[in-house]
């Protein structure tokens, strides 16, 4: 794992144990990357053919921020942007497709369970529990799941799709007659 801090946080941060609110007060941030199979939830989607060893390392960085509303206490806001390239299995050819992951957010973060809950149903923005430290490397590993598709598939998949022994059968027969034209015949008579 490699871990760079920029901008003047008064003592190293550990992405396991980040303290946000420090993060937040000294404007900190942190980046680096983590070899993707140290994220285990993601690593059990990966295609069979395409194992989690030779995906790329998953980039990250997060940015803290005090935000001083008019008239209210400070708000502790983090910023976060991850990357990722996954292997999944395509859902059409059964082959494994590759899926570039991305995502920038915001998470601000408040005293406890009960005011997360309460700001998060009438906020867009992402509401946390600000505890003694978080595990950013857990939080990234959610934001990288909720951003995986639904149904992984090629746009055009590179073999061609499997067919059954009806589809087949079908294909090599010659063209049916159109039974509409056998009933206009019996009509003209």
């Amino acid at each position: 794992m490699n871990t760079r801090s920029n901008r003047g946080a008064a003592k190293p941060q550990a992405p396991r144990k980040l303290d946000v609110a420090a993060l937040a007060r000294d404007g900190a941030s942190l980046s680096g990357a983590w070899p993707a199979a140290e994220l285990e939830r993601l690593a059990e989607g990966a295609a069979p053919e395409a194992p989690v060893a030779g995906w790329p390392e998953v980039q990250w960085a997060v940015q803290g921020e005090l935000r001083q509303p008019r008239g209210g206490e400070a708000q502790t806001w983090m910023r976060l942007e991850a990357s990722a390239e996954v292997a999944l299995t395509c859902q059409r050819c059964l082959q494994p497709v590759r899926e570039a992951l991305q995502f920038s957010r915001w998470f601000r973060f408040v005293r406890d369970e009960n005011e997360a809950a309460e700001l998060d149903a009438d906020s867009e923005d992402e509401v946390l529990a600000l505890g003694r430290s978080l595990d950013l490397r857990e939080l990234v590993e959610d934001e990288l799941l909720l951003d995986l598709p639904l149904v992984p598939r090629h746009e055009t998949c590179p073999e061609a799709l499997p067919q059954s022994a009806g589809e087949a059968a079908l294909e090599s027969e010659a063209p049916r007659p159109n039974p509409f034209a056998a009933l206009a015949a019996l009509k003209k008579k």
